[in-house]
This record gives C-alpha cells, sequence and structure tokens, in this order.
C-alpha cells in the first residue's frame, strides 16, 4: 500500500474537493436498536499498528477488464437451475466462478485462494445444487466461520434452489438446538453451519457426518484464528472416504496449508486475490489528541456524507458502552455481538441493511462475509488486531465500484 504523511480527517481533501470540517452538524438522530459479536474463543493480543499504513487516497484507476471464457447460459446445469442463475441476475461469471464451476461440475476437489466479495459462495453453490438435483443421494455439508456467513450461504441458496425441490438447514449457535434437530429429521439436501454447533448436533445423534459425501470449508483461515482447529478436524476425520472436498480461504497459514493436505484428494488449485485494499477507498487516520473520543466520534457522524456507518470496536463490552453514549446523543443505531440471540443479531444486520438505522456497532465478526450495499464509511473507533483484520473491516465499503471513506482512530 502507498504510505503518505499522517494527516488528519479535518485536515484532508477528497477526490479534488474540500472534505467536511469537524464543526459540521446534520442535526440529530432517533432511537437505536440493538443487534451481535462473534465467538472468538483464542483471541489473539492486540498489536501496535504503525498508523501510516491507514492512509491513502481512494483513486481513479483504469480496471483491468475480465473477459470470462464462458456465460451461465454455456455451463452444463440444468434448466431450472439456469433460470434461477438468471432471475437472480447473474449473467457473466466472475473469475473465481468461470474457473471453479466447470472444474466442480467434474467432480474435482478444489481449493479456492479468494477474497470476500470474489463470488466464491456461487461459485461452490452452483455445481453442488446442480449434482444433488440429479442425485438425490448427495448430501452437502458446508462449514462456516460466523453465524452470519451461515446465513446468508443459506439465503444464496433459497435463490439458486428456488421450485428444485431441495432445502437446506442452518445450524448455528444463538438458536435453539430442538428446531435444528428437529430440521435434521427431515433429511436436508444441504447443511449449513458453525464447527461448534455441528458437533452439538452430532454429540445429539441428530446429525452423521459419514453421511455427507459433499463437503465444504468456507473461510477455512478465520475458523483456525477463532480457534475451530479441533471441532473442523473432529468433523473431518468422520466423512466419508469418498467425497467431493471444496476448500477456501483468503490466505494460507502453515495450519491451513497441513488440514488442506490431509483434507483434499488431487485438488485443483484457483487463486482469485484482489489487491489488499480496495483503490475506491479513501483511507485515514483521526488523530484524538487528547480530547474525548466519544465527542469526536459524535462531530463526525452529524457531518454530511456520513449516511450507512460501520464502526468497529474490539470488545463487546466496548460495543455496548459505545452504543449507550450515542444512543444518549440521540444517533439511530444498532448492535451486534455475541451476548445476543441470533434472531436479534439478524434484525441488527437487516435493520441496518433496509436503511432503518444509519450505524451499525460491531466487532471483527462483521468484518468478514457480511456483504452489505453502500456503505458509505467504516469507521476504526478501536485499532485492529492485525493489518489482515484490518484490511477485511474496510472491504465493507467501497464495493461494487462504490466509493466509500475508512477512518481510523488514533492517539
Amino acid at each position: 500500500m502507498q504510505q503518505q504523511s499522517s494527516r488528519s480527517f479535518s485536515q484532508r481533501s477528497s477526490h479534488g474537493g474540500s472534505r467536511p470540517s469537524y464543526g459540521a452538524s446534520r442535526g440529530g438522530q432517533g432511537p437505536r436498536g440493538r443487534g451481535y459479536h462473534a465467538y472468538r474463543p483464542m483471541r489473539r493480543q492486540p498489536r501496535p499498528l504503525d498508523s501510516r499504513l491507514f492512509i491513502r487516497r481512494a483513486v481513479d484507476v483504469p480496471q483491468e477488464i475480465f473477459v470470462p471464457k464462458n456465460m451461465f447460459a454455456d455451463f452444463n446445469l440444468v434448466d431450472q437451475l439456469k433460470h434461477n442463475i438468471a432471475v437472480h441476475g447473474y449473467k457473466a461469471p466472475t473469475p473465481i466462478q468461470d474457473q471453479a464451476i466447470p472444474q466442480l461440475l467434474e467432480g474435482r476437489d478444489m481449493v479456492g485462494v479468494a477474497n470476500t466479495g470474489t463470488g466464491k459462495t456461487a461459485a461452490f453453490l452452483i455445481p453442488l445444487i446442480n449434482k444433488v438435483f440429479l442425485d438425490r443421494n448427495q448430501r452437502v455439508l458446508i462449514i462456516c466461520p460466523t453465524r452470519e456467513l451461515a446465513v446468508q450461504i443459506e439465503q444464496e441458496f433459497r435463490h439458486f434452489a428456488q421450485n428444485m425441490s431441495m432445502h437446506a438447514a442452518v445450524c448455528i449457535g444463538g438458536m435453539g438446538m430442538f428446531g435444528q434437530i428437529e430440521k435434521m429429521r427431515r433429511r436436508p439436501n444441504f447443511v449449513i453451519g458453525t464447527p461448534g454447533r455441528l458437533r452439538d448436533l452430532e454429540r445429539q445423534h441428530a446429525l452423521n457426518f459419514a453421511h455427507y459425501n459433499n463437503i465444504v470449508l468456507d473461510e477455512v483461515d478465520q475458523m483456525l484464528d477463532m480457534g475451530f482447529i479441533h471441532e473442523v478436524k473432529y468433523i473431518t476425520a468422520l466423512l466419508p472416504k469418498t467425497r467431493q472436498s471444496l476448500f477456501f480461504s483468503a490466505t494460507l497459514p502453515d495450519e491451513a496449508q497441513r488440514l488442506m493436505k490431509s483434507f483434499l484428494h488431487n485438488p485443483i488449485s484457483i487463486s482469485v486475490k484482489t489487491r489488499p485494499t480496495s483503490d475506491n477507498v479513501d483511507q485515514d487516520v483521526v488523530r484524538i489528541a487528547g480530547r474525548d473520543k466519544v465527542t469526536v466520534l459524535q462531530d463526525l457522524l452529524k457531518q454530511e456524507g456520513f449516511e450507512k456507518v460501520l464502526i468497529f470496536l474490539r470488545t463487546k463490552r466496548g460495543v455496548e458502552r459505545l452504543a449507550d453514549a450515542l444512543d444518549r446523543r440521540g444517533f439511530r443505531l444498532a448492535v451486534i455481538h455475541g451476548n445476543k440471540s441470533q434472531g436479534q443479531r439478524q434484525r441488527a444486520i437487516d435493520d441496518f441493511k433496509r436503511n432503518r438505522v444509519s450505524i451499525l456497532l460491531a466487532t471483527d465478526v462483521a468484518s468478514r462475509g457480511l456483504d452489505i450495499d453502500r456503505v458509505t464509511h467504516v469507521i476504526n473507533y478501536d485499532l485492529p488486531e492485525t493489518f489482515e483484520d484490518y484490511t477485511h473491516r474496510i472491504g465493507r465499503t467501497g464495493r461494487a465500484n462504490k466509493k466509500g471513506v475508512a477512518l481510523t482512530f488514533v492517539d
């Protein structure tokens, strides 16, 4: 990333125009909703990061035009699935979809190194839905690190599998175990869940991993980072020997590579890595310099253009404290952390997506997997623990070729 001199947010201009000063005001906002944070059993110790890493202007650069070798209509898919893909608005595949779908339709194992936002969910769902439709003895298990990602995968599944007489069960924490056991008794074609809850269901004899001859491990590096390595190894050890196995990760640390080698058989490798940070995101620091941090944030949020703001903090306690402070100051917001039920977590995300609230406070669970349109600003109220966390956080803005702003508070 290009490094530039450290100047505060109020001192710099954006895209040739002047940025608003801290004094600009847009008026107060109304009541708030509440909602979530993820389970992080093996939290890393915070590491000091050089604030110069957080400074880079958004630039208009020529984008390399990707020309796919295939169109979705060209893939060897059943007609209903092709129809659903078209209704969903998909015409030309992304790079990972263009490379992965033909190989997966042939039954190959695959390792995909891809960032969030590259279209990998559709890359594995489309061929697996096609496979299950043609052979009802096929069953699919998808393991992912967070509840929110599991819910999003199931939502994508419903779009692609419409009118194909198949269904999926989401198995995640924060929801009643009994209801999920009942879903498993209906023998869903797809089971999508987090490692801990899947293992709990297996212990309750509601889930038999040996029945799943298609397995997807999604966001493996995050699962390892969250301390799920033992659950993942336990589950994979119980899978049938003959299976199709897919492995997706944004990075491949040593532990992930060891797991990959034991899990896959003669895989095809596909790497679709985008730049660490998007050229569409204007990155800067906000220097606190002894001022009250909440007041600095309040002055920012009142400025014009802060229409849909995602604010990251390190702990759920910190999220709650800041939520109370902003609530007293009249801002409309929602909160997501681990002490909330899954219903509360999903309502908070839905309220933010549908603009019922303009601010979402979250811990790093929201830095991956969540696809929320038109987030204008990401604010790192607390410093991220690693630069990788930072890149995932700011990846929530500047999506779909829109401009975004990422601000990081520093002392």
